[in-house]
């Protein structure tokens, strides 16, 4: 069986946190190796912590997320960071895929999709999920801002997880499914096994510890 090692892993969502936003950010994670963003946080917020860890960033949109203005131009995307949007990466030896945004809740607005739509962007992805199973390589994380149907979304429809996302995780079995967008409930686990995947809910940040190596 193959070797494997166990990274650290700071995954943000949603809710820009003193902890993270500190100057002690070096000294409370010394020890992270990669960061993954689920969306829905303000760009400089990104770089500062791509640029104080320097380590890789890798990102989702969420649906809030928006171009940065500044008094002299237009930002579209977080400095330093790498957008993981619609493709699958090798990133600190895992495999990693992502698909922002969230359900379509009103008829215009950046980062938002219907479930059919949601469906063929996932469809897409299908050719490369397919040569990375030829090659025996199982996905490792799945990144998005949204929950699967079912699992940690809401009642009211702007926050209703994706069905499509169920049959994802069904289909490719990746080890983590990770997600921000809704908010925690008291009483409600954080991580949710569905079949063989871990379903984790992040609302601010948390250290994830992942071992490499795996198949």
């Amino acid at each position: 069986m193959p070797m494997s090692n166990t990274i650290s892993i700071l995954v943000v969502s949603d809710v820009v946190s003193r902890e993270v936003y500190n100057q002690q950010i070096r000294e409370l994670f010394s020890g992270v190796s990669l960061v993954l963003s689920c969306g829905d946080l303000p760009y400089d917020y990104l770089e500062y912590i791509v640029t104080m860890l320097d380590v890789p960033l890798l990102y989702v949109h969420g649906n809030h997320d928006r171009p940065l203005r500044t008094d002299h131009s237009e930002i579209p995307a977080p400095r330093g960071c790498i957008w993981v949007e619609g493709r699958i990466l090798a990133e600190q030896g895992l495999l990693i895929a992502g698909l922002g945004g969230s359900i379509r809740y009103k008829p215009i607005g950046a980062h938002q999709y219907t479930e059919w739509e949601m469906r063929k962007r996932v469809g897409r992805l299908a050719p490369r999920f397919w040569w990375n199973r030829l090659r025996g390589r199982r996905l490792d994380i799945f990144l998005a801002h949204a929950p699967p149907r079912g699992i940690h979304d809401e009642e009211d429809f702007a926050h209703h997880g994706f069905e499509t996302f169920r049959s994802l995780i069904e289909r490719q079995r990746p080890r983590y499914f990770i997600h921000g967008h809704t908010q925690p409930h008291a009483g409600v686990p954080q991580v949710t096994r569905l079949g063989e995947t871990e379903v984790i809910h992040i609302n601010g940040w948390r250290v994830l510890e992942v071992c490499i190596g795996q198949d």
